[in-house]
């Protein structure tokens, strides 16, 4: 049953992306005078949007020793400069926001409101770690060997160069983000962005040199993973890397071969889970919100709800009574609340798994189908029920505006459901009883968990790690972890007067006894 929204189509674009401020964009990537060109389309359109030069591995390699030459000096900055070079840049983006809301609109055809969601979440994540580097970097004190006369210190130094891979689906959350706690670690960064939304995260570049970043400190190079990704492997001491699970493990492995580090953000199949006492018309609004957030092209977003039996009628009539009165369309406004897919092949892998479950035997409930009268790559939020395992989105990551609902009769039968993924990224739970609610979160395999509300509470708490488990990652950001994953942890012991040696006339038996003694003592006091 389709929805019966209406849509809205923008054809122009904004008067901010003048083909002179794209073009200047384009000179930030680093690449030769006489680079290969891309041409990069509007998801809105299809019209062609950006030119930008093709990076090839000679200019990666190039990118990555100015960069290495960088780094020195710039870990040498204090890092009470180095946060006011991040202040700078929080205020610059705020101020500038409207530049950026276009460019993410054009380029990846989402709406103005997941738009400014970037906006606000780079304003929160430069602020922390401006903020909180110089904390989390400052020399710690640690129990020594021998008390009082071991004195142990904890250190931490940069990586050196990080390699950051970012996606198309953020293209300024996932550039940014990664590149911020990177830098006030100390460290330089070499940036693939994903060719489609490459001018969003060249935007955010230009901001961090107008900040006052040295401009060799973090660079950016364009090209396909096939032509370039060896080169960006070889050349990091630190690999961050968001895309799909099949990806992310030959960056693994790659990674494991050259005993460097690496944070891993893959792919997900996130629940939610409506409890029997959940507040009906506020949970369905929170799936509408939980599913179809940048046509639900997000690695966070729910692509499966299971609903106590009790409510599972009238809740499904809510939900999909809203889903259908979602406005779709192409508008460089808050107008609308659904835009466009970003790829042609996302859009055939959309609607490839909806056909295939429907001609197996799903239900469609709303949407279920492609809407060109709005543009090339729009496509209705779909809801599905009568889902089954032969189904290829049952537990195949969709990354689509396309859901499937199911029914429970007990709580461990709602959690054994939740947890039945190799995936473990993001879930959410419902229900009045915010107690009960967040003892359900505690049983879910997901890396965050958010209780009445479907991801920005979790990814917007900072100041905690966010990340996979199981095929959705390894690693975290957010947090002390975000930092402190970029650098090197060093230890300096200084043993003064005496150590675990035998003083001068004093026999190893003889010793090995004042030890015990020793140890037994220190247990008794209750002393580590």
């Amino acid at each position: 049953m389709a929805t019966t929204n209406t849509g809205h189509v923008e054809t122009a674009l904004p008067t901010s992306l003048t083909p002179a401020r794209l073009a200047r964009l384009a000179t930030l990537v680093a690449a030769g005078a006489r680079a290969q060109r891309v041409t990069t389309t509007s998801p809105y359109t299809g019209a062609p949007l950006a030119d930008l030069p093709l990076s090839t591995p000679d200019d990666v390699e190039n990118a990555f020793a100015r960069a290495r030459a960088a780094q020195t000096g710039w870990a040498a900055i204090p890092v009470a400069d180095r946060k006011r070079i991040m202040l700078r840049f929080h205020d610059l983006v705020l101020q500038r926001q409207e530049e950026a809301l276009d460019l993410m609109q054009a380029e990846s055809g989402k709406t103005r409101r997941d738009a400014f969601l970037e906006v606000s979440d780079i304003a929160i994540t430069a602020r922390y770690y401006a903020r909180s580097a110089r904390r989390l970097l400052s020399p710690k004190r640690r129990k020594g060997a021998i008390p009082v006369l071991t004195h142990t210190t904890e250190l931490h130094h940069p990586k050196g160069v990080v390699t950051v891979i970012s996606p198309w689906n953020y293209p300024l959350s996932m550039a940014a983000g990664d590149a911020i706690p990177a830098l006030m670690a100390g460290n330089a960064v070499v940036q693939k962005p994903d060719t489609q939304t490459a001018l969003t995260a060249l935007w955010a570049l230009a901001l961090m040199r107008e900040a006052g970043l040295p401009t060799d400190v973090w660079q950016m190079v364009v090209g396909r993973g096939s032509s370039i990704g060896d080169a960006l492997m070889a050349g990091g001491d630190y690999m961050m890397f968001t895309g799909s699970t099949a990806s992310g493990r030959q960056i693994a492995r790659n990674a494991g071969e050259r005993l460097i580090g690496a944070s891993l953000e893959l792919g997900g199949k996130n629940a939610m889970v409506v409890l029997a006492d959940t507040d009906i018309d506020k949970a369905a609004a929170g799936a509408v919100a939980a599913c179809f957030p940048s046509a639900g092209q997000l690695c966070v977003s729910i692509e499966r709800l299971y609903v106590a039996d009790e409510i599972h009628d009238a809740f499904v009539t809510a939900f999909v009574e809203r889903a259908r009165a979602m406005r779709l369309g192409a508008a460089y406004d808050f107008s609308v609340d659904m835009g466009s897919l970003t790829t042609p092949s996302q859009l055939e892998t959309v609607s490839s798994h909806v056909d295939d479950a429907v001609s197996k035997g799903a239900t469609v409930l709303a949407g279920g189908k492609a809407r060109p009268d709005l543009g090339p790559l729009f496509y209705e939020p779909t809801i599905l029920t009568d889902v089954t395992p032969e189904m290829t989105l049952f537990d195949h990551e969709t990354f689509g505006p396309v859901v499937s609902i199911y029914r429970y009769r007990s709580v461990d039968e709602a959690v054994a459901m939740a947890n039945t993924t190799p995936y473990g990224l993001n879930a959410c739970v419902w229900g009045r009883n915010g107690t009960e609610a967040r003892k359900v979160a505690g049983r879910l395999h997901a890396g965050t968990v958010n209780v009445n509300e479907a991801f920005a509470t979790a990814w917007g708490s900072i100041d905690a790690p966010m990340g996979g488990m199981g095929d959705s990652g390894l690693g975290r950001r957010h947090g002390a972890d975000g930092l402190l994953k970029y650098t090197e942890a060093q230890t300096v012991a200084h043993q003064r007067l005496q150590g675990f040696t035998p003083p001068r006339g004093v026999e190893h038996e003889q010793w090995a006894r004042i030890l015990t003694r020793a140890f037994k003592t220190l247990r008794a006091l209750g002393i580590r």
